[in-house]
């Protein structure tokens, strides 16, 4: 039975036992390429503190395997089962060795020795469960291929750019399939014996004075280890920049989400690459003021205007149109101008400009201006306040 095997994998690779995925990634890959063995021939320390290294990322750089080797010191994806007096079988359930425990006191069992076999059973079930996490009856789990994660961009474009659409060139960093081992993460030769297990398959785990074998949580219990790829340290991918080109229809709205297919990060083992994803951030006009795929202005009339009615032009985005202000147009009143706002091409359909009249006083700075305002007012001497007090 081989001896047991524990160090920290935390330490090996230099952080903290809090640290995130990407430093834990970050650290990996630093040590990885000091001590590769392509770039160290003939270096037996270099060669083993690389193994090291492998061990502590196979298991610090998983989720699950890091969650449970946090909780327990150790990670096996395989349940506790039962093993002949041989040891363990190839690709058999690794055997758990209860030396000097007699179940029957704990399993509460009458005579006959029934008991030990239902505290074992039920023994089992519970550590079982443990280390089973994804089932699979105590069988090595065959990596399987994974599509890439998909990415996110957030692109800021103007405002003209985006009422008319336009073509947008950015650059992405993504992770593509390493063209070195074509994504497998092994770059050939010979494998190595799996330092954590020394061969054998399984590593003995000890808990109080209980004893029992797991199958190897580095080798996933085949007892070898493959020869890393020294290009992308066994990742199968590396990180690039890439440029993309996204076309943005006219009419894009701020928010709209954009999905450029396959050009998000390689997939896994073979697996579909995910896709890019543009968020669109609108710049804002001094003048237009968009609302959904209505636009607003604000335009000046004069008194004389508002009171007898006129025709004026606005601007708009395709450039001037006549609008119609009525007799008696109050200030802050609002217009629509049907289909002359925004043209969306992913709507089919086209918004309104609404324009508001904002009245402005003429400036008293003459006498003859200031008598005809006070003619003005003796001919309406009506009080606009008056229905005020009414609601009061």
């Amino acid at each position: 039975m081989p001896a047991s095997s524990k160090q920290d994998y935390y330490e090996t690779l230099g952080v903290q036992r809090g640290a995130s995925e990407d430093d834990i990634r970050k650290a990996y890959r630093k040590l990885a390429r000091k001590y590769h063995p392509d770039l160290n021939p003939g270096d037996k320390v270099a060669e083993d503190r690389f193994r090291s290294l492998q061990e502590a990322y196979d298991i610090l750089g998983d989720g699950k395997k890091r969650k449970m080797y946090d909780q327990y010191g150790f990670y096996s994806d395989s349940p506790f089962g039962q093993g002949g007096a041989g040891g363990p079988r190839p690709g058999a359930p690794p055997h758990m060795d209860f030396g000097g425990f007699d179940f029957d006191d704990l399993g509460g069992a009458g005579a006959g020795g029934g008991g030990s076999e239902g505290f074992g059973s039920r023994f089992g079930d519970i550590f079982g469960s443990l280390f089973n996490r994804g089932g699979g009856g105590g069988r090595s789990r065959q990596a399987q291929p994974e599509k890439g994660a998909d990415l996110e961009y957030a692109l800021n474009v103007d405002f003209w750019r985006a009422i008319r659409g336009t073509t947008a060139k950015l650059n992405i960093q993504r992770q593509q399939q390493c063209i070195t081992c074509d994504g497998s993460g092994n770059a050939g030769g010979n494998r190595i014996v799996c330092p954590q297990c020394n061969g054998a398959g399984t590593v003995t785990q000890q808990a109080g004075a209980m004893r029992f074998n797991l199958s190897c949580p580095k080798c996933s219990g085949s007892g070898q280890l493959r020869n890393a790829c020294p290009t992308c340290l066994g990742e199968g991918r590396t990180v690039t920049q890439e440029p993309a080109e996204v076309r943005l229809p006219a009419g894009v709205q701020p928010g709209d989400r954009l999905r450029v297919a396959g050009k998000g990060n390689a997939g896994t083992l073979g697996g579909a690459p995910g896709d890019l994803f543009i968020t669109v951030r609108v710049e804002e006009h001094p003048f237009f003021r968009r609302e959904s795929d209505d636009i607003h202005i604000t335009v000046p009339v004069t008194v004389w205007e508002a009171a007898l009615g006129t025709k004026i032009e606005v601007p708009t985005l395709e450039g001037r149109a006549l609008l119609k202000i009525p007799q008696g147009t109050q200030n802050h009143q609002k217009f629509r101008l049907r289909e002359k706002g925004v043209d969306n091409a992913r709507k089919k359909t086209r918004g309104d400009q609404i324009v508001e009249v904002e009245v402005q006083a003429p400036k008293a700075q003459d006498e003859r201006t200031r008598e005809i305002l006070r003619e003005l007012a003796q001919l309406h001497p009506e009080d606009p306040r008056a229905a005020l007090w009414e609601k009061v």
